[in-house]
């Protein structure tokens, strides 16, 4: 296994053996915080979140607030505060030391939302687009974007929850396939 970031390259051996100090600083040239241990989209994210910092920005502290090459550094960010005792403590020494990222404390970390939050999340974004539409006649892969309860703007994968919940139709209850006849729905 390769020396963690920041280790000059004289003070570290491959742990097998098989790398030379040539090839260790060769590799080092192209990457120096590459770890084969670690995931690539661990580095990926640490590398973008990097290049973000030192390009002068910030670490965003929610989700879809920076998207850098297509990757939510908000996304990456939070998953390395809720999740830190899952990482190595060299990761964890690299998300304090260079990107100034902390754990999580009790009071940041998300509220699991229960599975009736989540249906009715979903049911009231079929109630918005019917209202606005007219049908439910909705495309597997449509989004709707709603009003969540602290007002921001909630993307709900409501063609999706649409098609997976007409294939459960027989474990519906009696209650929730009233109100989704309501607005039309085709089984």
């Amino acid at each position: 296994m390769r020396a963690p970031y920041g280790v000059p390259p004289g003070n570290r051996v491959s742990s097998a053996g098989e790398l030379s100090e040539s090839r260790l600083e060769a590799l080092d040239a192209i990457d120096p915080a590459w770890c084969p241990a670690w995931g690539i989209d661990w580095q990926r994210g640490f590398h973008l979140a990097l290049a973000h910092l030192r390009s002068g920005g910030a670490l965003p502290v929610r989700t879809g607030e920076v998207i850098v090459q297509g990757e939510d550094l908000g996304a990456w960010t939070v998953a390395q505060c809720v999740g830190w005792d899952k990482w190595t403590p060299t990761q964890q020494w690299i998300r304090e030391s260079v990107l100034g990222v902390d754990p999580a404390v009790e009071a940041d970390l998300p509220v699991r939302r229960t599975q009736a939050d989540r249906r009715a999340t979903h049911l009231a974004a079929a109630r918005q687009f019917h209202a606005r539409e007219g049908h439910l006649r909705v495309g597997r892969n449509h989004v709707e974007d709603t009003a969540g309860d602290g007002g921001e703007s909630v993307s709900v994968r409501l063609g999706g929850w649409l098609d997976n919940t007409r294939r459960r139709a027989d474990k519906l209850t009696p209650e929730r396939r009233a109100a989704l006849d309501a607005l039309g729905m085709r089984w």
